[in-house]
């Protein structure tokens, strides 16, 4: 496993792809993406239980669905970082013929990417199913999802949500990123959702909080709480408390960030604050 100095380096390698991805083409989604860095860092080089080779079908191995597709620049970071294709290839994000789409496709057959995604509510779903799936394949491996807080204010959401709970659904780990922003404005604003913790745990839920959800070791810990109440007749979820544009001081707290790329004079201030680590592509 590697050491946690090892993965905070990789959390900065990280979020200089989402900027310089976004930056290049002047269009994504930059603000979300660095929010969710950490997790994503965290659930693919510490968490998960994967196989050495991509492969569609994911037996015997832990499966995750982005449902908020529009964070795939970090999506994109960490698949790359971790081996499932080149890392120059980041260089090709929303180009013409790039596999790397804004949100994420599966036509192209770009490996660790198995459903289209970026219709926000849907997510939920195809969670559901791949973990159902396992069930009945006695797959003893886990599925994992990642939801945003806005995202939850589309319906079928909590369809899903009742499904999970009523057919017993205990190998699925679904996370909120828990920012409280989106894109036109604060979720308090736009469509207030209450509290979310009490909600989950109505519709039968086993509900878990991270506090610190840009903290590796706060999230590795939580990771592991959370895969432990598995398989006690209950689906699991994580209230990941994120801020979104995190690491770049100009992006943070604000929603403004959630679809708008840096100029090159924005580029060079965020770079200077995550200093170079691994080496960019």
């Amino acid at each position: 496993m590697p050491k946690l100095q090892e993965l905070q380096d990789l959390t900065i390698q990280v979020r200089r792809d989402i900027l310089r991805m976004v930056h290049k083409v002047s269009s994504g989604h930059p603000g979300g993406s660095l929010g969710c860095t950490e997790f994503l860092v965290a659930l693919y080089n510490e968490t998960m239980q994967l196989q050495p080779e991509f492969d569609m079908d994911g037996k015997n191995e832990d499966l995750f669905f982005l449902s908020n597709g529009h964070i795939s620049p970090v999506f994109y970071s960490v698949l790359a970082r971790r081996g499932y294709f080149p890392v120059d290839e980041l260089n090709t994000f929303r180009l013409i013929d790039s596999r790397l789409q804004g949100h994420p496709t599966t036509h192209e057959g770009l490996p660790g990417v198995r459903i289209a995604s970026g219709s926000l509510g849907q997510g939920m779903s195809v969670a559901l199913g791949a973990a159902q799936a396992k069930k009945l394949n006695q797959d003893p491996t886990l599925v994992y999802s990642l939801h945003g807080d806005g995202e939850l204010q589309e319906g079928q959401n909590w369809e899903a949500i009742m499904y999970a709970a009523g057919k017993k659904v205990d190998n699925l780990i679904a996370t909120i990123d828990y920012n409280g922003q989106q894109i036109d404005g604060s979720t308090d604003d736009v469509l207030p959702m209450g509290d979310l913790k009490l909600k989950f745990e109505a519709f039968g839920w086993d509900v878990l909080e991270i506090k610190e959800g840009n903290n590796l070791e706060a999230i590795i810990k939580g990771l592991a709480e959370a895969k432990s109440r598995t398989g006690k007749g209950k689906p699991v979820c994580i209230l990941l408390h994120t801020i979104m544009g995190h690491g770049v001081d100009f992006m943070m707290h604000t929603h403004a960030w959630h679809g708008k790329a840096p100029s090159d004079e924005q580029l060079e201030n965020a770079l200077a604050q995550n200093p170079a680590t691994l080496g960019d592509y």
